[in-house]
């Protein structure tokens, strides 16, 4: 089992190999570590793109089934939820939509909370490397202007790959950083079409009834009167 001393002086022979900037991105990776973490609870405390129960009430909503639609409400958690339930007991729902939209706006701009902080250390973490890169770079070849004639292939070629070492270490951390951000978009921008298709089912007029639904609603009357 690997003691916490043996990482420790692993960790400081590795921030020694590549100097400072490799110290910096390490403390990079720990910053953007916590806040994937951070941003995983947001979204589950907000119950971003949990909302199974959310679409069946608002399909019993549009069938005129307003009570059947408040109970499946009832033990659905979440803000878009709570929205939801709030409209249905108002009195006039059709004249809550701009307020609607405010509500939905602005749980919007909570969910993005935090993906500003992801953004810029995906944009910088590479930049850092590469500029941990172009410094060790140049003190090999300060050594290999040094050295003369008396040139050690060797030498050079080990400041060389200690200088690309920072890039690495700068694309690895910010490659994890995109997909992740990749991902919390698409939840966020299904979370608002969640909250479109809310404000239109609670706001907006019904949709008239298809074939197959008429057809199978005919089937269950005949049924009944056999």
């Amino acid at each position: 089992m690997i003691s916490l001393a043996a990482i420790q002086q692993g960790l400081s022979d590795f921030v020694a190999l590549g100097g400072w900037v490799v110290a910096l991105l390490l403390c990079v990776s720990v910053i953007a570590g916590a806040a994937v973490l951070w941003k995983l609870w947001h979204l589950a405390n907000l119950r971003i793109g949990a909302h199974a129960r959310l679409a069946a009430a608002l399909d019993l909503w549009q069938a005129g089934q307003r009570g059947a639609a408040r109970q499946s409400l009832a033990s659905a958690r979440g803000p878009l939820a709570e929205l939801t339930r709030r409209a249905m007991a108002a009195p006039e729902p059709q004249a809550l939509r701009s307020r609607l939209q405010t509500e939905t706006e602005i749980q919007a701009a909570r969910s993005e909370a935090g993906m500003r902080l992801l953004d810029a250390i995906a944009q910088t973490a590479p930049l850092l490397g590469l500029f941990g890169t172009v410094l060790g770079m140049i003190e090999a070849f300060q050594t290999l202007q040094s050295a003369g004639a008396s040139v050690d292939p060797a030498q050079l070629a080990g400041g060389i790959w200690v200088a690309l070492l920072t890039t690495a270490l700068g694309l690895g951390i910010a490659m994890p950083v995109s997909l992740f951000l990749s991902f919390v978009e698409s939840r966020i921008a299904r979370e608002s079409q969640t909250a479109a298709l809310m404000i239109e089912a609670l706001c907006g007029p019904a949709l008239p009834e298809g074939a197959r639904a008429r057809a199978e609603r005919n089937r269950a009357v005949q049924t009944a009167g056999e």
